[in-house]
């Protein structure tokens, strides 16, 4: 790539990602009412370890207070989550701007909101400011942890970024292995040299 191409890519680059943060705000914005009113509504309708049957005992709404990470883990560090979920929450903002693909825009938009849906526990909720509990109360079968809508974002979102990561879709745009090889523009502008190469050759050749 010459010299002269090089910052406009790069100007490129950051007018895509200016562009999708709408995109990013919306997707966290969505999982974050979610999550924030389905709390409302449950601890507003069910009193604690209320069980209420939704598909047979499949699934089930079971109001508990969670001081650990999603699923019950890390019980008794919440203050250390609470800052996790603060750190999070600073660095997608603070990388927004370099973000080029929509798949990492919507798995950072869902991973964003749900931190931010239970960092609003942590901060609003009892026991006091850093050390709220977490509103769960979805329970798959009798072998899940009990979960709420915001830990449902964050590890969709997280599935999202490795999968896309996995198949070489890159955070700015860029791809690399199955997606390089199963992009349809570059097959298109493959095609496109090939036959521009082949047409050089005739001329030659005449």
């Amino acid at each position: 790539m010459s010299e002269p191409e090089a910052p406009r890519v790069e100007a490129s680059k950051r007018r895509g990602g200016v562009a999708l943060i709408p995109v990013l705000i919306g997707v966290a914005v969505a999982a974050y009412l979610i999550d924030v009113l389905s709390k409302v509504l449950v601890v507003a309708t069910m009193e604690p370890y209320q069980t209420v049957s939704v598909i047979g005992d499949f699934l089930t709404f079971r109001l508990i207070r969670n001081s650990g990470a999603a699923f019950s883990m890390a019980t008794g560090y919440t203050w250390v989550l609470t800052f996790v979920a603060l750190a999070i929450v600073v660095v997608i903002a603070r990388y927004a701007k370099r973000l080029g693909s929509l798949g990492w825009v919507i798995g950072l938009g869902l991973v964003l909101g749900g931190a931010l849906g239970n960092l609003t526990d942590r901060m609003l909720r009892d026991p006091g400011p850093l050390r709220g509990h977490v509103v769960d109360f979805i329970q798959v079968g009798s072998w899940w942890p009990t979960f709420n809508m915001a830990d449902s974002a964050v590890v969709c979102g997280a599935i999202l970024l490795v999968v896309l990561t996995l198949l070489g879709y890159d955070y700015d745009g860029s791809r690399t292995g199955w997606a390089a090889r199963n992009d349809p523009d570059d097959a298109e502008t493959g095609s496109e040299a090939d036959t521009t190469s082949a047409n050089n050759d005739g001329d030659a050749n005449a």
